[in-house]
C-alpha cells in the first residue's frame, strides 16, 4: 500500500509514512517512502520483512552500511526497524534523475550475512515553480503585427512528475495572448503573441502577469511580472543566420574558450537595429557552463566540462534589438573525450590465505576493471610487480583473475604484497593500482634443526635427582603446531643400564634432568641421543648426540697408608737422642681418590707433646726433628697428624704417630709400656702383665741383634761413602715412589740427595719444582685410582710388610 500527502515547508506540515515493501527476493527488500519526512519517522520493519529475529539483530552487531554516501536510514536494533535519519530532499539527492532511490545494505556479523535495501525517494509538491527574473520588460514597437511572438522566460520546478510543471496564464489577454510550443527536449516554449494591435497613444505601457502553476495536490504557483512599452516604429524583427548551430570542444578545456558564434540581424536602421544576445535557457547547470556576450554573441566557457557526465549540451540563445523584437536558435556543443580518468579496479573475489603447498594455477583473487574513457583511452592492460610467483589473466571483458605461477614456499617468503597496476592506452596513459596482501600458510615440510651438530654438557658428582644439567635446543622453520618441537630421549645404554635410568628429557623444553645422584668415581662420562620432533602430521624429526661429563667433587677424605693404624698392636717410630737437627722421624703416606685439585693434600701438625720437636712438611708428609734432642725430652712422644686435601671445603684425616725418643732399645721398653697401657684394658691384669713380658724379652733379644747387625751394615755403607762421591738413593715406602708423579704426593719435586749411614750428615737439596710447581695429572685418572686402590689394598693385608715393627721403625729413619 502507498499513500502520499503532500504539505509544503512553508507551514511545516507534518508529513504522513508512505511505505510499500515492493519484494523480498534474494535477500533484497525495497521500500518507498516520500521526502522530506521528519526524522525519526519509520521506513519499515526490517526484521518482519527479512524474517530476522530481534536478537539475531543485536548479537550480529546490524548495521547500515552506505560507503561513504550519508546515511539518511537509519537503523533501530531494539524494535527492528528503519527510520529516518537525516532530512531527505529529493531534488538535492537526485536532481531530475528518476526513479530518486537509495541503495544500502544491512550487514550481520557471526554468521556474516549482507542485505541490500532498496528505499525510492517519491517526489512531494514541496517546490514553488519559479521563475528566474521576476520581471521582464518589454518595449514594443506600436507596428509591431498580430501575431508577433515575444518569448518569455521558463518556470523553474525542481519537482517532477505531476508535481512538476504543468501550465502557464498570462493575465490580462486584451492585447497579448500565450503560445506554448513543445521542443526537443520535451520541454515547452513560452511566448507571448500579440492579438490586437498596439496604439501608443491609447495605452503606451502594458503590465501584464505570467502565471506559472505545477500540477500538485494543491496545485503552487509562481509568477513573473511583464511590462510592455510601447515604441513607435519598430516593425522589424533580429533574424539569426541559421536556426541551428553546432559546435566541439575538448572536455579539458580552460575557462573562457570561446566555442561558437551565433549571429543575427535587423533590416531595421539605428537604434531599433541595434542587436543583443542572451542565453534562454531555463537550466540553472547551463548557465554555470556557458554565457553569451551580448554585444557579440560569442558563447563563453565558464565552467568544467566532463564527457562522462555529458556527451553534448544544447543551449537557447536569443537576440533581441532595441525595439524588443527577438528571434531565437538552438546551439549544440558537441564534447570531445580526453583521457583524463584513470582505470577503476574493483576487488570482486580474494583470497587471504593460500596453502604453500598448492598448485601452479591456483586463483588468488579476481577483479573488475573498467575505465569510463571512451575509445583507447577506455582500453586498459593490467599487469603485476616484479619478482613475485604470480601472473594476471584477463578472463572475460573487464574482468581479470590473478592466479599463482609457481610453487610458493612460506619458509622463503610467509607474505606476499601484490600490486595490481592497470593502464589504459590514452596519451598520456593513465593508471591506477590495487595492492592485495596474502599470507601463505603452513604446511608440516621442514624437520626441526638442533642449533648444534652435538653437545657437551658437565654435572658434578654427587647431584641431587631432578637437577637440571643441560638443554637442548632445536628450531623449525615451519609455523605454528608444524613448528611445535618435542624431545624424546632415545633408546640406548651405558654400561648396560638403560640410559633413562640417568637421564630424562622434558618434552616440551628439552631440558636434561638427572633421574640419579652420579658418581665420578664409578662413571665419568657417557652419551644419549635426544630426538626432536615437531607437531605436524606426519611429524619430522632429527637427532642429536649429548655427552655428559661428570665432574669430580670433593667428596672423599684422604686415606693414610703409612703409618697404618692398629687396633692393639703398638707403632712406633724410634728417634735416638744423639739426633741432630732435621733428623727425618717417618713419613706419613696418604692417598685421596678424588681427581684434580680436589687431591692434592696437604700436612699439618695439628698436636705434639713438644711442639719445638718435630715439624710435618706441608707438601711430603716428613715428619722431621726441629731442634737437637736432649736428654731432657720425653721418651714417649705422641704426635697427631691431620691430612688435609685441596677441595671446597676440604676435607681430611688424621693420623696417630707415636715416636719413642731413645738410644737403647731398653728405654723403648720402659715406656713401652705405658703405651700399651692406654690401649688395653684392665680386666685381667695379670694375663696382659706376663704376656707383655714375654712379648717384651722376645722383641728386646730381637731388636739387640736387628740393631747390631745395622750399626755395623751402616758403619761399612759409611766408610765406602766416604770415600766416594755416589749418590745414595733415599727410601720410600714401599710400592709408594712419588717420582712419577701417580697420585701418591700432591707435587712432583726433583731431588739432588746425598745420603750416609749418618742421618744427621745427610743432604737434601730440593730443585725447582717440576712444572713450575702445578700439579702434573696422569691423563688417565682412572688408571691412576685403580693402582692407588690396588696399593691400598696390599696395604692392607694382614701380612703387608708396612705392619709395622721396631724392625720398620727403624729402616724408615733411614730415609
Amino acid at each position: 500500500m502507498e499513500t502520499t500527502l503532500g504539505g509544503t515547508m512553508r507551514h511545516h506540515a507534518l508529513l504522513l509514512l508512505c511505505v510499500l515493501c515492493l519484494s523480498s527476493v534474494f535477500g533484497q527488500v525495497s521500500y518507498s517512502v516520500p521526502e522530506e519526512m521528519p526524522k525519526g519517522s519509520v521506513v519499515g520493519n526490517i526484521a518482519q520483512d527479512l524474517g530476522l529475529d530481534l536478537k539475531r539483530l543485536k548479537s550480529g552487531k546490524a548495521r547500515v552500511y552506505t560507503g561513504n554516501n550519508v546515511e539518511y536510514i537509519g537503523l533501530n536494533k531494539d524494535r527492528g526497524v528503519l527510520f529516518i535519519q537525516e532530512r531527505i530532499d529529493r531534488e538535492a539527492l537526485c536532481g531530475e534523475t528518476t526513479p530518486c532511490a537509495l541503495d544500502f545494505q544491512l550487514i550481520l556479523e557471526n554468521p556474516m550475512e549482507m542485505f541490500r535495501i532498496t528505499v525510492e525517494i517519491t517526489d512531494i509538491n514541496d517546490n514553488y515553480p519559479n521563475f528566474t527574473n521576476a520581471e521582464k520588460r518589454f518595449e514594443i514597437s506600436e507596428s509591431a503585427v498580430v501575431g508577433s511572438k515575444f518569448i518569455l522566460d521558463k518556470a523553474i520546478d525542481s519537482d517532477i512528475g505531476v508535481n512538476s510543471l504543468e501550465k502557464y496564464q498570462l493575465t490580462p489577454t486584451n492585447n497579448f495572448i500565450l503560445n506554448l510550443e513543445n521542443e526537443a527536449d520535451g520541454s515547452k516554449k513560452v511566448e507571448m503573441v500579440l492579438q490586437t494591435a498596439l496604439d501608443r497613444e491609447k495605452q503606451a505601457q502594458i503590465s501584464l502577469l505570467l502565471t506559472a502553476t505545477d500540477g500538485g495536490e494543491p496545485p503552487l504557483s509562481g509568477t513573473m511580472q511583464i511590462f510592455v512599452t510601447v515604441l513607435d516604429v519598430n516593425d522589424n524583427a533580429p533574424v539569426f543566420s541559421r536556426p541551428l548551430y553546432r559546435a566541439k570542444i575538448l572536455e579539458n578545456s580552460p575557462k573562457g574558450t570561446s566555442i561558437v558564434r551565433v549571429s543575427a540581424s535587423d533590416k531595421d536602421i539605428g537604434s531599433n537595429g541595434r542587436i543583443t544576445y542572451s542565453m534562454s535557457t531555463s537550466k540553472p547547470h547551463l548557465t554555470r557552463l556557458f554565457t553569451v556576450v551580448k554585444d557579440s554573441g560569442d558563447i563563453i566557457l565558464i565552467g568544467d566540462l566532463d564527457h562522462e557526465l555529458s556527451t553534448n549540451y544544447q543551449i537557447g540563445v536569443e537576440a533581441t534589438d532595441n525595439g524588443g523584437l527577438s528571434d531565437s536558435a538552438k546551439v549544440i556543443i558537441d564534447l570531445i573525450d580526453v583521457n583524463d580518468n584513470a582505470p577503476n579496479i574493483h576487488i570482486v573475489s580474494k583470497s587471504d590465505f593460500v596453502l604453500e603447498d598448492s598448485p601452479p594455477e591456483t586463483v588468488i583473487a579476481m577483479l573488475s576493471v573498467n575505465d569510463p574513457d571512451s575509445e583507447n583511452s577506455g582500453k586498459v592492460e593490467c599487469v603485476l610487480n616484479h619478482y613475485i610467483p604470480f601472473k594476471i589473466e584477463s578472463t572475460s571483458n573487464g574482468f581479470y583473475s590473478l592466479v599463482s605461477e609457481m610453487h610458493l614456499d612460506r619458509e622463503q617468503t610467509n607474505q606476499h604484497n601484490i600490486t595490481v597496476t592497470c593502464s589504459d592506452e590514452g596519451v598520456p596513459s593513465l593508471s591506477s593500482s590495487v595492492t592485495l596482501t596474502l599470507h601463505i600458510s603452513d604446511v608440516n615440510d621442514n624437520a626441526p634443526v638442533f642449533d648444534r651438530s652435538s653437545y657437551e654438557a658437565y654435572i658434578v658428582e654427587n647431584n641431587s635427582p631432578g637437577l637440571s644439567i643441560f638443554t637442548v635446543k632445536a628450531t623449525d622453520a615451519d609455523w605454528n603446531q608444524n613448528a611445535r618441537v618435542s624431545y624424546i630421549l632415545e633408546d640406548s645404554s651405558v654400561n648396560g643400564v638403560p640410559v633413562s635410568s640417568y637421564v630424562s628429557v622434558s618434552a616440551d623444553s628439552g631440558v636434561i634432568h638427572a633421574v640419579r645422584s652420579f658418581d665420578y668415581e664409578q662413571i665419568k662420562d657417557f652419551q644419549l641421543c635426544v630426538k626432536a620432533q615437531d607437531g605436524g602430521s606426519p611429524p619430522l624429526s632429527s637427532n642429536v648426540t649429548v655427552k655428559i661429563l661428570v665432574q669430580d667433587q670433593n667428596d672423599n677424605a684422604p686415606q693414610v697408608l703409612y703409618p697404618v693404624q692398629t687396633g692393639g698392636s703398638l707403632v712406633a717410630e724410634m728417634v735416638p737422642r744423639s739426633a741432630d737437627v732435621g733428623y727425618l722421624v717417618t713419613k706419613v703416606v696418604a692417598v685421596d681418590v678424588d681427581s684434580g685439585q680436589n687431591a692434592w693434600l696437604s700436612y699439618k701438625l695439628q698436636k705434639a707433646a713438644d711442639r719445638a720437636l718435630f715439624e710435618v712438611g706441608s707438601q711430603n708428609g716428613e715428619i722431621r726433628t726441629i731442634r737437637q734432642v736432649t736428654d731432657k725430652d720425653a721418651v714417649k712422644q705422641r704426635l697427631t697428624v691431620i691430612v688435609e686435601d685441596n677441595g671446597q671445603p676440604s676435607r681430611s684425616a688424621t693420623v696417630i704417630v707415636n715416636v719413642a725418643v731413645a738410644d737403647s732399645f731398653p728405654e723403648v721398653l720402659s715406656e713401652f709400656t705405658d703405651f700399651t697401657h692406654d690401649k688395653e684394658y684392665n680386666d685381667n691384669l695379670t694375663f696382659y702383665l706376663v704376656l707383655a713380658l714375654a712379648v717384651v724379652s722376645f722383641l728386646f733379644i730381637t731388636c739387640v741383634v736387628v740393631i747390631i747387625s745395622v750399626k755395623i751394615y751402616r758403619w761399612r755403607q759409611s766408610r765406602i761413602l766416604y770415600h766416594s762421591n755416589l749418590p745414595v738413593i733415599p727410601y720410600y715406602p714401599p710400592r709408594y715412589s712419588d717420582t712419577l708423579g701417580t697420585g701418591t704426593l700432591p707435587h712432583v719435586y726433583n731431588y739432588d740427595t746425598c745420603r750416609t749411614t749418618d742421618s744427621r750428615k745427610s743432604d737434601c737439596k730440593f730443585g725447582r719444582a717440576g712444572s713450575q710447581n702445578v700439579l702434573i695429572m696422569d691423563p688417565s685418572s682412572t688408571g691412576t685410582m685403580q693402582r692407588i686402590q690396588s696399593e691400598k689394598s696390599i696395604l692392607d693385608e694382614p701380612d703387608s710388610p708396612l705392619e709395622v715393627s721396631v724392625f720398620h721403625t727403624f729402616l724408615s729413619m733411614q730415609c
